[in-house]
């Protein structure tokens, strides 16, 4: 690998990593910054833009207390201005029901193609591959109040000071 391939899966990663963080933190702009405006995404329940999505799933997201995305085991194939990768995520929501707490929980691929145009990386096409789920109640530990889901979580701050 070349410098410049290590630079291209670095920024890829960082922009998996920030999909992730959007839709957790229901950050709208940052979600579409991850993908190109004539973007595509599969996601089963829906298909459209990848902006589209976005805007959907954080909105859809609203009715859940807390959700947690985690990605591991990417695979990346960079060839110059395209590349295609493949991302494991679980997917952890809670919602209340009444006096219950109910947890879903997805295993899943995003399966992604991407172009730099401009000089700039972001998706075409994601296609989110689930390859299991399951719901069930839960008992909460703790409120967990410091967490929000809004540009008022405490990794803001920290993340802005760091500009």
């Amino acid at each position: 690998m070349d410098v410049q391939e290590i630079a291209d899966r670095l920024t890829i990663t960082d922009l998996i990593y920030r999909y992730c963080r959007s839709v957790d933190r229901l950050d709208v702009p940052l979600g579409c910054s991850v993908f190109h405006a004539d973007s595509y995404a599969d996601f089963g329940i829906y298909k459209g833009t990848g902006p589209g999505w976005i805007e959907h799933v954080c909105k859809e997201h609203l009715r859940f207390l807390h959700h947690s995305h985690q990605v591991t085991n990417i695979v990346l194939e960079i060839h110059g201005d395209r590349a295609g990768s493949e991302s494991y995520v679980t997917a952890t929501l809670r919602r209340r029901d009444g006096d219950k707490v109910m947890q879903h929980q997805f295993w899943a691929r995003y399966v992604d193609q991407w172009s730099r145009r401009e000089g700039r990386w972001a998706i075409d096409r994601r296609e989110c591959v689930i390859d299991f789920d399951s719901i069930g109640e839960v008992t909460p530990l703790n409120d967990n109040k410091r967490s929000q889901r809004s540009r008022t979580d405490p990794s803001y701050e920290v993340l802005r000071a760091a500009e």
